[in-house]
């Protein structure tokens, strides 16, 4: 037919599920977290650097619970995934660089921008780097207990060091300021590094009974220091974290020489790897000796 029939029934909409809220709320926290940091930009324009940290420490706080709510609450989601990627990028790449290039180095010109693009950059492909890494389903499962190179929160609170210092009564002069053009540079290469540091995961899973009481004064006298002496306490725990890093190292080597020694014990003969790479099968071992090393995730 050259016309056909005139239909006014309409076709019926597809109807979606409705969202539960326990999806939804890890998301909010997300986003509250990414609030923080954006504002943290704004206060650091307008000079105003304690709120600024303040609002930096107070995103990273909320990076650390979202996830945590999302597996609590059974409500993960491949969307909020991609979300807390981006708004880390922003708390963690975008404001520490552009707060420290307010605080000082702006004083360098174009070498302390290059410093700030640079590390912002270095979180982006660490955060890219994560995404595809954490989908690899050949990871042994002590894997677990590491990331490669310094996480982008943990990054974002140790490169602000040399702000905390300033607080304590450093002077931000020259020598100051080309030491943290240096330091910056090393925290980010640090952080698209393979260094295997601690993540943390497998601890404060569960808590025995008896420990209980103390936790909550730990807790508690944590955060009365942190809210007394913030300087100091934000000095210390980020010098603290660079100082554990080589234990992070040594620890992840250990692992590699278990399942080496495993692996040779289970197939009757060496196997070589190298520090730094997973423990390669007979088959794969074999291969590598041919200059055929397989490929890994960079």
């Amino acid at each position: 037919m050259v016309f056909p029939p005139f239909d006014p029934a309409p076709t019926p909409r597809r109807r979606f599920k409705a969202i539960p809220v326990r999806t939804l709320l890890p998301n909010m926290i997300t986003l509250l977290a990414l609030c923080a940091g954006l504002t943290a930009i704004r206060l650091s324009m307008e000079g105003k650097l304690e709120w600024a940290l303040a609002a930096i420490v107070f995103a990273g706080v909320l990076d650390g619970i979202d996830g945590r709510v999302a597996r609590m609450l059974k409500g993960t989601s491949r969307f909020g995934a991609e979300l807390d990627s981006l708004a880390d990028f922003v708390n963690f790449g975008v404001a520490p660089a552009l707060i420290l290039y307010f605080w000082g180095l702006h004083e360098l010109k174009s070498a302390g921008w290059i410093a700030a693009l640079v590390f912002a950059i270095c979180a982006g492909l660490r955060l890219a780097r994560f995404n595809v890494m954490i989908d690899d389903p050949n990871k042994p499962a002590w894997s677990g207990n590491f990331f490669t190179g310094i996480p982008a929160p943990a990054g974002a609170l140790t490169v602000l060091l040399p702000i905390y210092l300033y607080f304590l009564g450093v002077s931000n002069g020259l020598v100051t300021i080309w030491f943290t053009f240096v330091y910056t540079l090393t925290i980010a290469l640090l952080m698209v590094s393979r260094l295997p540091v601690f993540s943390g995961k497998q601890v404060g899973k569960r808590v025995p009974p008896e420990m209980v009481l103390p936790v909550f004064v730990v807790f508690v006298l944590v955060l009365a220091l942190l809210i007394s002496y913030p300087w100091e306490m934000l000095t210390i725990g980020a010098v603290v974290y660079l100082a554990c890093l080589p234990f992070g190292w040594l620890s992840y080597k250990n692992y590699i020489r278990l399942d080496q020694e495993a692996l040779a014990a289970a197939s009757g003969e060496p196997v070589a790897t190298e520090p730094g790479d997973t423990p390669l099968s007979p088959d794969q071992n074999n291969a590598a000796s041919d200059g055929d090393r397989p490929s890994r995730l960079n």
